[in-house]
């Protein structure tokens, strides 16, 4: 039996871009330690700084306030652990056991982070977010009232449901309650506009493999001025911020990636809102039972989060992939679990219905026909499901 391969995705991971592949290969020899001092060194030292610089312009920042890490998670576990650090350096404000406040919706990367630090070194409160997944934005206030936090960390987009936040608002609050600010961007790069400087944030995340670029490197946004100590010790790279030798040749696939962002995300997302538009109003139209979960005007422009009742993610799919076609049923870094997206029920949808979450995320590659053949597979698919399924459907 033949079938389409359709990739929809692309929250999870990015195919690498033509032209980033392309410059990568070209600059594979490129092996110098950028911190020796021969010309070896010096000849990625210039290739690294040309591409902080590219990396920094796209989100408005100066280059010396953008470090070099592995990944996103290690950016968030980076600026959340600074709670932890006895150095006065870091907690300025000298709190015994600083408060952490992070919403309900948070990457993985997050919540895991403040759950093992929740007690110990930290203190950690949550704020929960509405029926389309928006910060309650007077509950975060009546949090930073009650008690001095040290650092809030909300997203900028959710990696789940698409939903944007209003991060320079979110930011002035904190700020007027004298606490510091961090947003994870990883989904939000290249996506939409980031501009460090009029949102005035504290912290930014990045990561180079949600937006084309290889895997293995991200990047940490921190504001002149702002306290911070190094998670990982042993060198004096970047600038004595993140031990270990740089990731060169994945720093140069960053920034072209960034580069071709540039170029291409305004007319990309202006695509990628009509396809799904399509694909939603197609899957409402033929699947009865069905809630769409996320933000209806703020939301990344390729991301659909859909809730099917009486069947269970999983199911949709492993069924999916038989046909071709690539989903997920949230967050990559929570796959293998059995339970229902935290995501999706801190939106008040009930578990029963957030077990069958399916999250369809476009990207570059995205075509009608595929969104086409999405149609013509997934009512099948839903219905055979449904009747092999022992629960009722609601009336």
């Amino acid at each position: 039996m033949s079938y389409k391969r359709v990739y929809l995705d692309h929250n999870a991971t990015t195919p690498i871009h033509p032209e980033v592949k392309k410059y990568m290969v070209d600059k594979f020899d490129l092996f110098g330690n950028p911190s020796s001092m021969h010309e070896f060194g010096r000849e990625a030292r210039q290739e690294v700084e040309k591409n902080r610089k590219i990396i920094a312009d796209f989100i408005n920042a100066s280059p010396d306030e953008i470090i070099f890490v592995g990944s996103g998670s290690e950016a968030n576990n980076t600026v959340l652990s600074l709670s932890a650090c006895p150095l006065k350096s870091c907690n300025i404000k000298g709190l015994i056991k600083p408060k952490l406040i992070t919403s309900r919706i948070e990457h993985p990367a997050v919540l895991e982070t403040v759950k093992c630090l929740n007690g110990k070194s930290a203190e950690v409160e949550y704020v929960d977010v509405d029926s389309q997944g928006k910060i309650k934005l007077d509950q975060l206030e009546a949090m930073l009232r009650k008690e001095q936090a040290l650092i809030v960390s909300i997203m900028t987009a959710n990696n789940e449901i698409g939903t944007i936040q209003n991060i320079k608002e979110i930011a002035a609050l904190v700020h007027q309650y004298q606490a510091y600010f961090h947003t994870d961007a990883v989904q939000a790069a290249g996506k939409i506009d980031i501009d460090v400087k009029d949102w005035d944030v504290d912290f930014l995340t990045l990561s180079a493999h949600k937006i084309y670029g290889p895997k293995g490197i991200g990047a940490l946004y921190i504001k002149k001025g702002v306290p911070f100590c190094p998670l990982i010790y042993g060198g004096h790279q970047e600038e004595g911020r993140r031990a270990g030798t740089e990731n060169s040749l994945g720093i140069l696939g960053f920034g072209k990636a960034v580069e071709m962002r540039k170029i291409e995300m305004k007319d990309e997302g202006i695509r990628l809102l009509k396809l799904k538009n399509k694909l939603k109003a197609g899957i409402i139209e033929k699947v009865s039972h069905t809630k769409v979960v996320g933000h209806e005007k703020d939301c990344i422009p390729g991301t659909l989060n859909i809730s099917f009742e009486g069947v269970e993610g999983e199911s949709i799919l492993l069924y999916l992939d038989l046909m071709g076609i690539a989903v997920s049923t949230g967050s990559a870094c929570s796959s293998g679990s059995l339970e229902p997206s935290h995501v999706i029920l801190a939106t008040g949808l009930d578990a029963e219905f957030a077990h069958g979450s399916i999250r369809f995320s476009l990207g570059r590659d995205t075509t009608e026909d595929e969104i086409d053949y999405v149609l013509d597979t997934l009512p099948g698919i839903i219905g055979k499901l449904r009747k092999m399924s022992t629960r009722e459907l609601r009336s």
